[in-house]
């Protein structure tokens, strides 16, 4: 019984495209908190990656690391929201990546998606080395191990047949 349920809890916080990154506030509908998001360049970024509006998040999270370069969020939502948009740059989402790494080494959203990345480059090896990571993070298991080992066996899956 635990484990279904723990099962359908990892399928729902899946469904989330903000759910690992860090923690995603909801995007206010009423006009007059448009400028409160404004002022908060995350929480824009959040709402416009919960629209999948990847330009307007990348702006957002760019202000974001421009307002606070030492924050391993914003460098990891910044990345997150350039791999996400179309051709992304993927020097500079590795760069950002990895900088969310260095200022927070057990950061498991970064480690998730920098794997992602390299899948996305075909660097198998690269994914392994940041799943062995968050095995070692989340010794009970998280969303995060969960999502990347199976976003690995899929990579793999899908080249194995060609």
């Amino acid at each position: 019984m635990k484990k279904s349920l723990l099962h359908a809890l990892i399928i729902a916080a899946l469904a989330s495209p903000a759910f690992a990154m860090d923690t995603p506030k909801p995007d206010p509908k009423d006009p007059e908190k448009k400028d409160a998001i404004q002022a908060q360049p995350m929480d824009a970024a959040r709402a416009a990656i919960a629209r999948q509006d990847w330009a307007h998040a990348q702006s957002f999270a760019r202000a974001a690391v421009a307002r606070d370069p030492q924050s391993a969020d914003a460098h990891n939502l910044y990345a997150y929201a350039m791999r996400k948009g179309p051709h992304p740059a993927m020097d500079l989402v590795f760069r950002h990546y990895n900088e969310a790494l260095r200022l927070d080494p057990q950061h498991r959203g970064a480690h998730e998606y920098i794997g992602e990345a390299y899948l996305m480059t075909g660097n198998v090896a690269k994914a392994k080395e940041h799943l062995a990571q968050l095995e070692r993070l989340c010794a009970a298991g998280c969303a995060e191990q969960a999502t990347l080992k199976r976003e690995i066996s899929i990579f793999e899956r899908q080249h194995a047949a060609k």
